[in-house]
């Protein structure tokens, strides 16, 4: 087994002549946790059917594997830089896999999403070593092309499993969408332990356990008043309540970690702009794209009428244009010509144009979709490589775990984020238009009378993904500009002390 030195300047990237072979094996393990993230938008129909599932049960099947992914990637990377990045991918593999398996043979709601939750454990732990292995196998002249390549495939991931899981509806159950994880996991598992090398840090901090239960409460307190408030009332009690659960413990635990000597979170990371002004970025980017894909998937199923294939079909062109232009470098020359604050508006104004291109034109057919998804596929191709540069170069190399924990998380949390917020918004404009509505589009359609009631239905769900998607649009321009403002200032500042000095 090759291991690669720990420490300063020992543990500085190494230039391995295998660096690139490596680098497919992990973004092969990542494609796998990255592809349930959205795997299940097109089941929506099936599970909705077999289990009985209410709009609230979908949106935690989604929400439970991305909460726990999110509140554990900052101890998983912590973890990975004490004890092993290599070690850690062999679990994160194993408990996927495992957690597959449940998923795979549930019979209820709450089983499912028992094991949703499983997996996210299994998840964490790839999600934050796959990044930090490539920031240590590559040397920094080689960082942007190779997190270019990882970004084509996180967003590949991202996109693709809706096609994914159109294509095993068609042919098998819906169990089958998460047992095909299963020889991807084997092959992953060969490949890791024949050739990725062990890195790691002595310097590394002990996991934060504390600091991992105090987000992960806080965060699933603030997401599940998000999906109970158009049910409960946003002024109701419980609604409340949960508010004010989340406040308080998203509080104590920014202050846990401003005090322990081995934070999850070193809060000192936000007094760098470029850091800042990533984050902002690489939270919305995934809120808007997360909450268009769980809304879009439905409306091209219950309104448009596709089949599951069809309609992950229908939402590959937005991988296709990721991969394109990310594989091909034509993002990578137009970030080092714009530079790295240019790169993001343009690429956050792009998915935003794409979303409202979706909010104005899907009612009427698939070409407003299809030009909206091309949009957001350029923008993501575009602003996400340049967001995740600009959060690793931030972190120091021996903290490369920490970092790829960071930004996972930011990702998990804003995927998470905007499938509860743009999911609670279609549901309050569409229990608005339907006030004898029943808890979901399926069964509101179920119980439908006459055809024209059915139109009546669909076109409240229509406005409903209107709303959702224009506040997701203004969400994403808005960080766009905010993380453009903020790299540009950390840019000045920076040559100001370079002429200085």
């Amino acid at each position: 087994m090759s291991t690669i030195p720990p420490g300063d300047p020992e543990d500085q990237p190494q230039d391995h002549p295998q660096r690139w072979l490596i680098l497919g094996v992990i973004c092969l393990a990542q494609l796998t946790v990255l592809l349930d993230n959205t795997v299940l938008n097109v089941a929506i129909p099936s599970l909705t059917r077999e289990l009985g599932a209410a709009t609230s049960d979908i949106q935690w099947m989604i929400n439970a594997y991305s909460l726990v992914q999110s509140g554990l990637l900052l101890t998983a990377g912590s973890a990975a830089d004490r004890y092993g990045r290599k070690k850690m991918l062999i679990a994160g593999l194993v408990l996927f896999g495992i957690g597959s398996v449940v998923a795979g043979l549930a019979d209820s709601t709450g089983q499912l999403i028992a094991a949703r939750a499983g997996m996210g454990v299994g998840g964490a732990l790839l999600l934050t070593t796959t990044l930090a292995v490539a920031m240590q196998v590559f040397t920094p002249a080689e960082h942007p092309k190779a997190i270019g390549i990882w970004s084509a495939v996180n967003a590949l991931g991202f996109a693709a499993g809706p096609l994914l899981g159109g294509f095993i509806l068609n042919h098998f159950w819906w169990g089958a969408i998460f047992l095909i994880n299963l020889p991807v996991v084997a092959l992953g598992l060969a490949a890791v332990v024949a050739l990725v090398p062990e890195s790691k840090s002595p310097r590394g901090d002990r996991p934060d356990l504390l600091g991992a239960l105090l987000s992960t409460i806080g965060m699933t307190a603030l997401v599940y008043a998000i999906i109970s408030g158009p049910e409960h009332g946003w002024t109701s009690a419980r609604v409340l309540a949960t508010d004010a659960v989340a406040v308080l413990v998203l509080a104590a635990f920014a202050y846990w970690e401003s005090r322990i000597p081995y934070p999850m979170l070193d809060l000192h990371f936000f007094r760098d702009r470029r850091f800042t002004g990533a984050v902002a970025g690489a939270v919305l980017i995934t809120f808007g794209m997360g909450g268009a894909l769980f809304l879009l998937t439905q409306h091209l199923q219950f309104v448009l009428g596709y089949g599951p294939l069809e309609a992950g079909l229908r939402t590959a062109p937005l991988a296709l244009a990721v991969v394109a232009l990310n594989f091909s470098g034509l993002s990578a020359k137009w970030t080092a010509r714009l530079g790295t604050p240019v790169s993001i508006a343009l690429g956050m104004t792009l998915m935003s144009a794409g979303l409202v291109s979706i909010a104005l034109l899907a009612a009427h057919g698939y070409g407003g979709t299809l030009l909206g998804l091309l949009l957001i596929g350029a923008g993501a191709a575009v602003a996400n490589p340049a967001m995740a540069h600009a959060i690793m170069s931030a972190i120091p190399p021996e903290k490369a775990g920490v970092g790829a924990g960071i930004n996972g998380t930011l990702a998990e949390f804003g995927n998470g984020l905007g499938v509860a917020v743009l999911g609670a918004i279609l549901n309050s404009r569409f229990a608005a238009l339907i006030p004898v509505a029943a808890a979901s589009l399926p069964a509101a359609l179920a119980s439908a009378g006459s055809k024209e009631e059915r139109g009546r239905i669909t076109d409240a769900f229509s406005s409903g993904l209107e709303t959702s998607q224009l506040v997701g649009a203004v969400a994403v321009l808005l960080g766009g500009l905010l993380a453009a403002a903020l790299l540009r200032r950390a840019e000045r500042a920076d040559s100001a002390v370079a002429v200085s000095t």
